[in-house]
């Protein structure tokens, strides 16, 4: 009887994975990828001020030792690099024009741009500020792909006056590798087949999902080309890789199974980063710096109602040699001070004396909700906690009312991008990923 039951119970679960496998096998996926995002929008604009020109938007416009954050192809074809510094920008290109970033403006183009998207298949997953993925299998009414995909291009230049690049392929993998194929304006068809001829002879690290980390391990195991990955035995990459393995050895194929997900997860981990105008050697000033990230990112938290149990920091140096570290925290927390003294022990414990610094970031992770979580009391200032969560709920509500800087404490004064973060207009090059804004400005 049991063993009636399971077969009962399987054969329509076979008969629906045998239905999608179907599907994706005959996926349309389209890729869309905004040119030189932030450059572009301030082109649009004021096109009498900036179109043609070579521009950047830089974090600390006044400060020559600011870092650009993305630069026009005008400024990229004279050598302008993101991660530069604003002095060495000028350097190359003295007429380089610096515009200060204005967040709120690139919301209102991303949302433009997006709800074209949004017109021809419901099916739209936004990974980016400046980017999305369209699942088209269904939108047959509005075309052949080709059609479809070059109708969104026009109408974002025409109505926003925007480039992108796009790309169409069988699945999202291959998708983003077209959309980065041709830039600026480019439209790119790339199908399975095709990927031997025009992909296998590139460096593994360029393809999507493989870093520089993992792109330096498969050189040392002789694997430099994606063909070569791809003719790699999948033992072999289980091995050193776990289970990542046997997806680079279907990616280097050009296989990809992953769905479009209009959902939106609730978030995995709240962070922000700021790059520094100039290098950080003293322990004081990184705590300062320390304090706002841990400011912005509680108060994030504790709008959504969320707890952290994980604390990161990021610590990057003027080489860009990264450091990342992270602590468990012993009670789940969403309070400044509690992120503030664990991130500057992560710090003071893996920082050298003097060692200089470019850039800072916080991040929690681990997150549940605050209503769900059984919070521990602390034995000997439990009678203080109900005090200092009143105090906490009044600061967010006056910050709420008057401003992120109506309440601020003497730690957190400067002139560093990380007390600009409380800005949404200017927050410098912090990086921000809430239920708002995912930006990766290509």
């Amino acid at each position: 009887m049991v063993l009636n039951y399971i077969y009962v119970r399987l054969l329509p679960d076979m008969k629906q994975a045998d239905e999608d496998k179907q599907i994706r096998k005959h996926r349309i996926i389209i890729h869309v990828d905004m040119n030189a995002f932030y450059c572009s929008v301030h082109e649009a604009e004021d096109p009498a001020s900036y179109k043609g020109k070579p521009t950047a938007v830089a974090g600390s416009v006044e400060q020559r030792k600011g870092i650009i954050v993305t630069s026009s192809y005008t400024a990229r074809k004279r050598g302008i690099k993101t991660g530069m510094t604003v002095r060495q920008g000028l350097q190359l290109c003295p007429d380089l024009i610096l515009i200060k970033p204005d967040f709120e403006l690139y919301r209102k183009y991303s949302h433009g741009f997006l709800s074209i998207a949004r017109q021809y298949t419901p099916l739209v997953e936004i990974t980016s500020i400046d980017e999305c993925y369209l699942d088209i299998t269904g939108s047959s009414a509005f075309g052949q792909p080709l059609e479809i995909a070059e109708d969104i291009q026009k109408r974002i230049q025409s109505e926003w006056s925007l480039p992108c690049s796009i790309g169409v392929a069988p699945n999202k993998l291959l998708a983003k590798m077209a959309s980065d194929m041709e830039k600026p304006n480019g439209l790119t068809v790339l199908r399975i087949r095709d990927v031997p001829r025009l992909l296998w002879h590139k460096p593994c690290d360029s393809l999507f999902g493989i870093g520089r980390k993992t792109g330096e391990k498969l050189r040392k195991l002789n694997i430099h080309t994606i063909g070569e990955l791809a003719a790699t035995e999948e033992t072999l990459l289980v091995k050193q890789f776990g289970v990542a393995g046997s997806w680079m050895k279907a990616a280097a194929h050009g296989y990809d199974d992953s769905r479009v997900n209009p959902a939106r997860e609730p978030n995995k981990s709240v962070g922000h980063t700021t790059t520094l105008p100039q290098d950080v050697t003293k322990r004081q000033e990184a705590h300062r710096i320390l304090l706002n990230l841990a400011d912005q990112t509680g108060r994030r938290m504790r709008r959504q109602k969320l707890v952290a149990s994980t604390v990161q920091i990021v610590i990057r140096k003027p080489d860009m040699s990264t450091v990342n570290r992270s602590a468990t925290l012993d009670v789940p927390t969403d309070t400044t001070a509690d992120i503030h003294r664990e991130a500057c022990r992560l710090f003071d414990k893996h920082w050298r004396e003097g060692d200089p610094v470019r850039l800072l970031g916080v991040t929690l992770q681990n997150l549940s909700s605050r209503n769900e979580t059984a919070m521990q009391l602390d034995l000997f200032s439990y009678e203080q906690q109900p005090r200092k969560e009143a105090l906490t709920r009044a600061m967010d509500l006056l910050r709420d009312k008057f401003g992120e800087d109506a309440v601020l404490t003497a730690g957190m004064l400067g002139n560093d991008p990380s007390t600009l973060i409380r800005n949404k207009r200017i927050r410098g090059t912090s990086l921000q990923t809430d239920e708002d804004l995912l930006y990766s400005d290509e």
